[in-house]
């Protein structure tokens, strides 16, 4: 495994000051942002595919400081009920695939996204109980866009030599746990995995480890993030909760560094279980405390992570078997 980091954390630095950041710590992996949430600060497939001098010099940059690239980054809703904002989407995720295709790299990290109820919506509808019935014909709509979609962009991805679409698993969105993975995987194709994030399962009563142990290799990717569970504002209001994240004190959850929402322990478990299905590529910093500054919240993440990844491949030899 090899340590690594979505570069969106710095993106106020220019790309190579942001390596050498990153270098400094022993980072070893970037996850580049190049659309969609995550932005372009340091990526824009837009300009570096139609300029050949531009395109080598992020090359050459990316390889003065001896990085590998994990995955390019695209997070958006593509199947927005939004006709304007699900094309804007959908171009940053095909530029992303364009991109991928011209670097070499087979992977790309999104969102599942997440349609309206119907053709005359307005927002997407997440739809997390199933009953009143309504919800449930919500759902069928919903899939049926979503499967629809997916079918196609799988299709342009492949063409292109992308055949890792890491789909992260998040609330707010129609994939955001481990059946709702499966069940587009199963529909689309193997193309489709996941970009298992803990900080999501966590604060949803899940267990990573049970869910890498049911996922085994449809997870093409990894962010490495936490959540701490606040027990006395869960006792009082449960876990859905709205209120923004940067009123800390009030929510249920929040994000934080690894290390500081669980301990060592459940971490190396987190890791020893992907070693154990197989996984051996990136373990990629997502900094998203707002309790720490950019660089500490970074810097106690690569202390944790460190301490816990397993670098070196198994033993050849196991003589006590």
């Amino acid at each position: 495994m090899k340590l690594g980091v979505l570069t969106n954390v710095v993106g106020n630095m220019p790309f190579e000051e942001a390596l050498k950041y990153f270098k400094s710590m022993g980072i070893q992996m970037v996850e580049i942002g190049c659309g969609g949430f995550p932005g372009k600060d340091h990526c824009d497939p837009e300009v570096l595919l139609n300029d050949e001098a531009k395109f080598q010099e992020f090359c050459d940059v990316i390889k003065k400081y001896d990085m590998e690239v994990s995955a390019f980054s695209c997070h958006g809703n593509p199947v927005h009920p939004n006709k304007e904002l699900a094309a804007a989407y959908d171009k940053d995720m095909r530029n992303a695939v364009l991109m991928a295709e011209k670097y070499g790299l087979h992977q790309i990290n999104c969102f599942s996204g997440c349609p309206g109820d119907s053709e005359t919506s307005q927002y997407p509808n997440w739809v997390t109980c199933p009953w009143p019935d309504d919800f449930g014909k919500i759902l069928e709509y919903q899939w049926k866009v979503l499967i629809d979609y997916w079918k196609d962009f799988v299709a342009f991805a492949k063409a292109h030599g992308v055949n890792k679409i890491a789909l992260e698993l998040h609330p707010g969105f129609c994939v955001y746990n481990t059946q709702t993975l499966m069940k587009l995987r199963e529909a689309v194709g193997p193309e489709i995995g996941a970009n298992f994030d803990p900080s999501h399962l966590i604060w949803q009563g899940m267990d990573p480890v049970t869910v890498i142990r049911e996922m085994g290799d449809a997870i093409f990717h990894v962010h490495a993030k936490d959540t701490r569970i606040d027990k006395a504002n869960t006792a009082k209001n449960g876990v859905l909760d709205t209120k923004s994240y940067a009123d800390e004190i009030n929510r249920s959850w929040i994000f934080r560094s690894v290390g500081y929402g669980n301990d060592a322990l459940y971490w190396k478990d987190i890791i020893s279980a992907l070693r154990m299905v197989g996984y051996d590529y990136a373990i990629s910093i997502e900094h998203e405390d707002s309790l720490m500054s950019q660089n500490e919240g970074l810097q106690k993440a690569v202390e944790m992570l460190k301490s816990v990844i397993v670098f070196e491949p198994k033993m050849t030899e196991t003589r006590w078997i």
